[in-house]
């Protein structure tokens, strides 16, 4: 980066951590979701799946700013996950996103043995929902046997770390099984993302994709799209396998030839025109914008600079734009986040993993190396 982009991504970063002082304030031990006009962050059970985002932001700001008050906050959620994990829950594919953040980043700071066990307890569950027939990891529980959903491909970083710290590669296995068919099933040849995909879970065979969060089965979910570039670019790092980076180009360029002119995705990028504005989706943008920093770091310097200042566009737009810098009592750092939109849920709100992403992708213009997705 040029020395005034590093400026400016220093200024950002120091505009985060005191965001996230204020929020660790207002939120303490809350588990947030979702900040609607209030700017009131809500409190959800320990298993939903965005449960781990709020520890990573604090885990985050511990391992950039040294404080320890953000240790001392963060430091048993992992043993507050294990201790669901002992009675009736609803933990599914996504304890990827709950355990990465916590355990895993726990260990990774610190060597804490239980952060170790915890996060192969998880990897092990994880594991434990694939499909050999199909190649996928189940996504959902109850009667969805055989739907797998786009957003499992940042959860294969949970079963990359198992396999190098048990030395036990059936967990990389299953998560390059999973990822090869992300590849054939779900991007398709555009770049654009299924979100979900259907299949017979006793046979394997595809039966059908589905719209789910997104517009319609063919349409271009923003946030879905951001899931596939930054899975893919994380399973290009451990793996090594060109077919994944490739991939990940693909769908950045689709993502990044899609974007308005403020450079912050709408929530899907082929919905149908509305009357009024269409909503945007500040969380898919933070998202996108971590996977490209990702993805650049995997090119020649030449190559990667497009991506690299694709990620800079949104990221400072998503500053001047979207933040609530000038409001110390809104609880979030993002604004204008779109949660479900075909279901009426969570539209123009605050999204905690939108505020993860952006902490996490100003981190890494700054020289965070803790990389844990």
């Amino acid at each position: 980066m040029s020395e005034r982009d590093l400026k400016a991504a220093e200024a950002i970063w120091n505009k985060v951590a005191g965001k996230i002082g204020q929020m660790l304030e207002q939120i303490g031990d809350k588990s947030p979701h979702v900040a609607g006009a209030s700017g009131r962050y809500d409190d959800l059970r320990l298993d939903w799946w965005t449960s781990g985002f709020w520890p990573g932001i604090l885990w985050l700001a511990h391992d950039m700013t040294g404080e320890e008050r953000f240790k001392q906050a963060v430091w048993n959620w992992d043993e507050r996950f294990e201790r669901l994990f002992l009675q009736p829950n609803s933990f599914d594919h996504d304890v990827g996103f709950q355990f990465l953040p916590t355990a895993v980043y726990k260990h990774r700071l610190t060597g804490d043995p239980d952060g170790l066990r915890r996060g192969l307890f998880a990897a092990n569950f994880l594991a434990g929902r694939f499909n050999p027939k199909g190649r996928f990891i189940r996504a959902w529980n109850g009667d969805k046997h055989g739907w797998s959903i786009i957003d499992t491909a940042m959860n294969l970083s949970l079963l990359f770390w198992a396999a190098e710290q048990s030395g036990d590669p059936r967990f990389a296995q299953v998560a390059a099984a999973h990822a090869d068919t992300v590849l054939s099933q779900f991007i398709r040849e555009d770049g654009s993302v299924h979100h979900i995909v259907v299949f017979d879970p006793a046979t394997g065979e595809r039966l059908e994709a589905l719209g789910g969060q997104g517009a319609a089965p063919d349409s271009g979910w923003s946030r879905g799209t951001a899931w596939a570039l930054y899975g893919m670019a994380n399973t290009y790092r451990h793996t090594g396998n060109a077919a994944y980076l490739k991939a990940a180009q693909r769908v950045a360029h689709y993502f990044i030839a899609h974007l308005p002119e403020d450079h912050v995705p709408h929530w899907d990028f082929r919905a149908e025109e509305e009357a009024g504005e269409t909503p945007r989706d500040s969380s898919a943008g933070a998202i996108a914008a971590s996977g490209l920093i990702e993805l650049a770091a995997h090119l020649p310097e030449k190559e990667g600079r497009g991506y690299q200042a694709a990620a800079l566009r949104i990221l400072q737009s998503l500053d001047e734009n979207y933040c609530t810098w000038d409001n110390p009592a809104h609880e979030a750092i993002l604004l204008h986040g779109t949660g479900h939109k075909p279901a009426g849920q969570n539209v123009d709100v605050s999204l905690i993993y939108g505020d993860y992403f952006f902490a996490e992708a100003i981190a890494k213009l700054n020289g965070w190396r803790n990389r844990i997705f």
